[in-house]
């Protein structure tokens, strides 16, 4: 096993890894720049070093981040998510220093990056995906005739893209038409690559991904979905797990599915294959995340399995501690970003000093959190600065767990989607389980909450005040 683990991340996901750390006895290492001087994981962690002034660049320098592990003297590396956790490059220069890199292999990691390929590796696998290109196009007219012989709408995706960005519906050739040089120049920009792909548009899917741990012994188990489908643009909002609208049937098909996946490309480690789910019950593969996903803490609420600590072990050449017989799913799981944002402003970040923070508590409930009291949020980095997750045993106790929790939860100073997520939770549907991923768009009503009422006794009082007032 290791004995010191640098974590090449900030916030709240290099607060989760110090923590798995600390319970398997290695000692933790941070890097942060000086915009991250007061924070939390800086704190958290055994050791922490300075990389830089740069807010975002230093956390992208892979040279400067290995030299960084080999001088302090570790020997392992945990990308986290984001940032460099799918660059190859990160993975290369590790294996060339002698640091273990937690995660799969370059190989796989730049095989699923590189979405065209990936698609190719499913086909190959007999794991079924989405009407498309072959691979990457070579002009516009090449998109048109493809788009016209598989039907409007189309989606227009980066090759080397994620995150939701890259992406660009299409309802038509003139839509197509605008949409190909953006989505080149966005792809370009966000990921350095102008390669695009095109592939058919399933209206109105559901978001199901699937969990799974590989080790280099040939084990590999998946534990059970997540349901991803509450997401704004093409970034996940609420996930859950299991998926409240699932049958059991296709519960076990994708998650047989997966693991058929997984084991075709010869990936180890912690990974994630997402699929779209259709009305009529067909499952498209979309793309495979070679990380650690932002919602994982539902797949370990359900499972009782921790997938940081299991991450380390096979990194470390040990087998999987669990079978997959031995992995079983218990009750529902809801995850909750809190994002610095204002859902009544058209979710514009909202980034300052945090006045005052409460974290929720009670049984079921768990925060994975950045912030505290006096922290001040750069401007630099995502919206996200916590992440409440709750659990229980049945469908209807999580999601009134979930209010409780959220209404327990105090973040001031700055603005959050704490009360979007409420007004979420009072929805209809949302409480049915029979969403998709158009839920967002079609609910705008939804961020258009009032403040909440004083107590009756206190309206009393400015009722009786207001009338005094008149009479004058």
């Amino acid at each position: 096993m290791f004995d010191k683990i640098l974590i090449a991340n900030r916030g709240e996901i290099a607060v989760r890894v110090v923590r798995a750390c600390a319970e398997m006895g290695i000692t933790s290492v941070a890097i942060f720049t000086d915009a991250d001087r007061h924070a939390l994981h800086v704190k958290k962690a055994d050791e922490a070093y300075n990389i830089g002034p740069d807010s975002v660049a230093g956390y992208l320098n892979v040279h400067r981040i290995v030299n960084l592990a080999v001088a302090t003297g570790c020997d392992a590396l945990h990308p986290g998510y984001g940032f460099l956790s799918e660059n190859p490059l990160l993975a290369k220069a590790c294996a060339a220093r002698g640091i273990h890199f937690i995660g799969p292999s370059a190989e796989v990691i730049h095989a699923m990056g590189d979405k065209t390929e990936a698609r190719r590796s499913m086909q190959a696998a007999g794991v079924p995906v989405t009407p498309g290109t072959d691979g990457n196009l070579t002009s516009v007219d090449e998109a048109l005739d493809v788009a016209k012989g598989i039907g409007y709408p189309v989606m227009l995706k980066a090759t080397s893209g994620g995150g939701g960005r890259g992406i660009r519906r299409c309802d038509s050739p003139d839509e197509l038409r605008r949409n190909y040089a953006r989505v080149i120049s966005e792809a370009t920009k966000a990921f350095g690559s102008a390669d695009v792909f095109l592939e058919k548009c399933v209206v109105n899917p559901r978001h199901i991904e699937v969990q799974i741990l590989a080790d280099s012994h040939g084990n590999c188990v998946h534990l059970f979905e997540r349901d991803c489908s509450i997401q704004r643009r093409h970034q996940k909002l609420i996930e859950i797990a299991p998926s409240p609208s699932l049958t059991e049937a296709q519960r076990q098909y994708l998650g047989e599915t997966a693991v058929k996946a997984a084991k075709a490309v010869g990936y180890e480690n912690a990974g994630t294959v997402e699929f779209l789910l259709e009305a009529n019950g067909d499952a498209w593969f979309m793309e495979m995340n070679t990380r650690l996903q932002v919602e994982h803490t539902i797949s370990e609420q359900i499972t009782g399995i921790d997938i940081v600590q299991e991450q380390i072990r096979i990194a470390a050449g040990e087998p999987l501690s669990i079978s997959q017989r031995q992995v079983q799913k218990r009750g529902f799981a809801i995850q909750f970003r809190i994002n610095a944002e204002d859902p009544q402003n058209d979710f514009l970040p909202s980034f300052g000093r945090i006045t005052r923070y409460f974290a929720p508590g009670g049984p079921g409930v768990r925060t994975d959190a950045a912030i505290y009291t006096g922290y001040q949020i750069p401007p630099y980095y995502d919206s996200m600065c916590a992440k409440l997750i709750v659990w229980a045993l049945d469908w209807p106790s999580v999601l009134r767990r979930g209010k409780r929790a959220l209404k327990d939860m105090g973040v001031f100073g700055v603005k959050t989607t704490i009360p979007y997520h409420l007004a979420i939770l009072k929805s209809e549907e949302f409480q049915s389980g029979q969403f998709d991923t158009s839920f967002v768009e079609r609910h705008t009503e939804l961020t258009e909450y009032s403040v909440r009422r004083p107590p009756r006794e206190l309206a009393a009082v400015i009722a009786a005040a207001l009338a005094a007032h008149q009479g004058l």
